[in-house]
């Protein structure tokens, strides 16, 4: 039952093949730090391999038949990309589902203020994060700015060489007695996380007075003169603090990847990568990325939504299907690859740990047939019969692959968005890449499994 390491079986043309997939694997990282990014990103990379707008389609009422490629994003942070099959989408499709959102720290509505001679935007950190691990790193701003007249603003702070980059920032060791005996959890509060962006004063004219809030008013004068945005302006913005710089190869070897957001960009990646590879599917091969699994999959674009079974719905129509019952038997005999990572085993903290029941890196894509916690709570729960047909897939195409449990069963746990799309009845099960540090400003993924993930999703899209 154990699997063996994947880099051993590798000749040199594969490491060209691996290195290939991980240079645009990292571009990507950069590129899309964001939901937003990241949606631009794929629909770049969509037009350019012949997929349409579902939107167009719609509006032309133009039919759509077998070899045809769709997109359809959702206010640009969740998107559902179509390679129509042979077979009648009433047989199903074959789907892949991960997330674009990643744990990180939110500029509040309000945020701006000046404290000491030093300026700040309030934060309201979003997702399962250590607050402790976000203290004295350089970070960076992407977001939107959204004007009262619909203008939209585009920023991205921190990322270029010659950019000014932003830090919380955290107390000296020597003053931090009381600090170092709280709880982790405790020990940087989550209102203490507010990003320190200024210190320099407006200058004043001679005839001018000491006006209140110097630094601030010289923040709000360069926010002016770059992006013409006024105070009030952040009420309408959303501007996500991340972890500034580019992905890293890592180890002596360079066989990992660093970066921040690999939760879950490694699986929307290859996930992306094995949706444009496959041309002519018997069955229809669907790509689905969606925004705010790390907050409970809620709101218009977490997978909770009805975004994908509304789309779904016009597709058919577009294809000619009449009948109320065809999106119910499309979904229903749909399978699904809930594309999320799994917690990859540290032999630095193995006590968390179940070893027979874990991943680890280097060893394929991992599977989870369950997730949840504990008792299995909050888990879609696959059937044998299901993982049996996905075990034939993986090994007819020499994937490597093992199954593992998110840490020993009283540890902790977690949860994906396999479980709502079973709500339809279709069959799904969690796999992806497994993550050390997962969850950090800064994870860790192995290339192998990167590479074997690719080879895996493709492999299931082609299936018939």
């Amino acid at each position: 039952m154990e699997r063996e390491n994947a880099w051993k079986s590798y000749k040199s043309s594969d490491e060209k093949k691996i290195e290939a997939l991980c240079e645009g694997y990292k571009d990507y990282l950069f590129k899309g730090k964001t939901e937003r990014e990241g949606i631009k990103y794929v629909i770049k990379k969509a037009k350019e391999a012949g997929y349409v707008s579902l939107e167009d389609l719609i509006k032309k009422n133009k039919k759509i038949k077998s070899g045809d490629k769709i997109y359809a994003p959702c206010m640009g942070k969740t998107i559902a990309l179509f390679n129509i099959g042979k077979k009648s989408l009433e047989e199903g499709m074959n789907i892949l589902g991960a997330h674009l959102d990643s744990p990180r720290l939110d500029v509040k509505q309000n945020p701006l203020y000046e404290n000491s001679d030093l300026t700040y935007l309030d934060t309201h950190y979003y997702g399962g994060i250590k607050k402790y691990q976000w203290v004295t790193l350089p970070l960076a701003i992407h977001g939107v700015v959204v004007k009262t007249d619909g203008s939209v603003v585009d920023i991205v702070i921190g990322e270029d060489e010659t950019d000014p980059v932003f830090c919380v920032t955290d107390i000296l060791i020597h003053l931090a007695q009381d600090q170092m005996v709280k709880k982790a959890s405790t020990a940087v509060e989550g209102e203490n996380l507010d990003l320190l962006i200024g210190s320099k004063p407006i200058k004043l004219k001679k005839d001018e007075k000491d006006k209140k809030d110097p630094v601030k008013k010289n923040i709000l004068q360069i926010l002016k003169k770059k992006y013409g945005m006024e105070e009030e302006d952040f009420m309408s913005a959303e501007l996500e603090i991340v972890p500034a710089g580019k992905p890293r190869d890592m180890g002596i070897d360079s066989s990992m990847i660093i970066a921040y957001g690999q939760d879950d960009k490694v699986c929307a990646y290859t996930s992306l990568v094995a949706q444009l590879n496959v041309t002519n599917p018997e069955k229809t091969s669907c790509t689905l990325l969606v925004d705010k699994e790390e907050i409970g999959s809620v709101g218009a674009t977490g997978m909770q939504s009805k975004f994908f079974e509304n789309t779904v719905a016009e597709i058919l129509e577009l294809a000619g299907y009449k009948s109320s019952l065809s999106i119910r038997r499309c979904l229903q005999n749909s399978c699904m690859l809930s594309s999320d990572v799994s917690a990859g085993f540290d032999p630095l903290y193995a006590s968390c740990f179940e070893t027979k029941n874990a991943a680890f890196l280097g060893r394929g894509m991992v599977f989870n047939k369950f997730t949840g916690s504990r008792g299995k709570s909050g888990s879609n729960d696959a059937n044998a019969e299901y993982f049996g047909k996905i075990r034939g897939i993986m090994e007819r195409n020499k994937i490597f692959y093992q199954t593992a449990e998110l840490g020993k069963v009283d540890v902790g746990g977690g949860g994906t968005i396999a479980y709502i799309l079973s709500l339809y009845g279709m069959e799904v099960i969690d796999c992806g890449v497994a993550v050390l540090n997962m969850h950090a400003p800064w994870e860790v993924t192995s290339k192998a499994d990167i590479y074997e993930t690719e080879k895996g999703y493709e492999a299931f899209l082609k299936e018939a």
